[in-house]
């Protein structure tokens, strides 16, 4: 954020002053601008010093600042990148290793990401590319869900490749990933209450059983 003029270091005749609920003033002198900064416990600040005659804005400066840096943070905090996840498979891959590399896709694709799939022919396999098409189809269907297919299957050499991109932004699955572990969080602090409150209980009635065997 490139810093402002403020106050004195605003060194021109003349302002555009603009009151801090954006209300226009009018063209005043530079004096007159500070005294009703001065009057109001604000700041001038100078929002756009290219203007004819420069554009000042009465407001707090401080709060200003501290605001635009959390803007900045955030804006930081969602430019998340998508990274590119390689899963490799083989054109005679049996149910339980299919159902496994599936899992790794819905995983990559949950959390935002991209994933290149790459069936490697072997030998005479390389005659068959209907059937490693047919195979990229059934993972690109059972993953519908999840993602959409970004780049179709094709040939690259000795191998068939096809990218698949996620639904949900990356920032969208970070920020649902935040949702969940403050969930569990707070979950765990009711139970640990809960335990708490449960030794209290069990405590008090040791307490109130002994006081009336003491009694008896």
């Amino acid at each position: 954020m490139n810093e402002l003029r403020v106050n004195d270091r605003i060194n021109v005749p003349e302002v555009r002053l603009v009151g801090p609920g954006g209300e226009q003033v009018g063209v005043v002198a530079i004096a007159s601008a500070l005294r009703l900064a001065e009057e109001a416990n604000l700041d001038l600040v100078e929002v756009a010093p290219n203007a004819k005659p420069p554009v000042a804005k009465l407001m707090d400066y401080g709060k200003y600042k501290y605001e635009a840096a959390q803007k900045a943070r955030d804006a930081r905090r969602n430019q998340v990148s998508t990274q590119l996840k390689e899963i490799r498979i083989g054109l005679k891959i049996d149910q339980h290793d299919y159902e496994t590399k599936l899992r790794r896709i819905y995983k990559f694709l949950d959390a935002g990401d991209k994933v290149k799939i790459q069936l490697r022919f072997r030998g005479r396999e390389q005659a068959r590319p209907e059937e490693g098409l047919r195979l990229m189809e059934r993972i690109a269907e059972d993953a519908a869900e999840n993602g959409t297919v970004e780049s179709a299957p094709r040939v690259d050499g000795r191998a068939m490749v096809m990218v698949i991109a996620p639904i949900r932004r990356k920032s969208e699955a970070k920020s649902d990933q935040r949702r969940r572990r403050e969930a569990q969080r707070e979950n765990r602090r009711a139970q640990e209450a809960r335990r708490a409150q449960k030794n209290i209980e069990r405590i008090a009635e040791k307490e109130a059983a002994k006081t009336e065997k003491e009694k008896a």
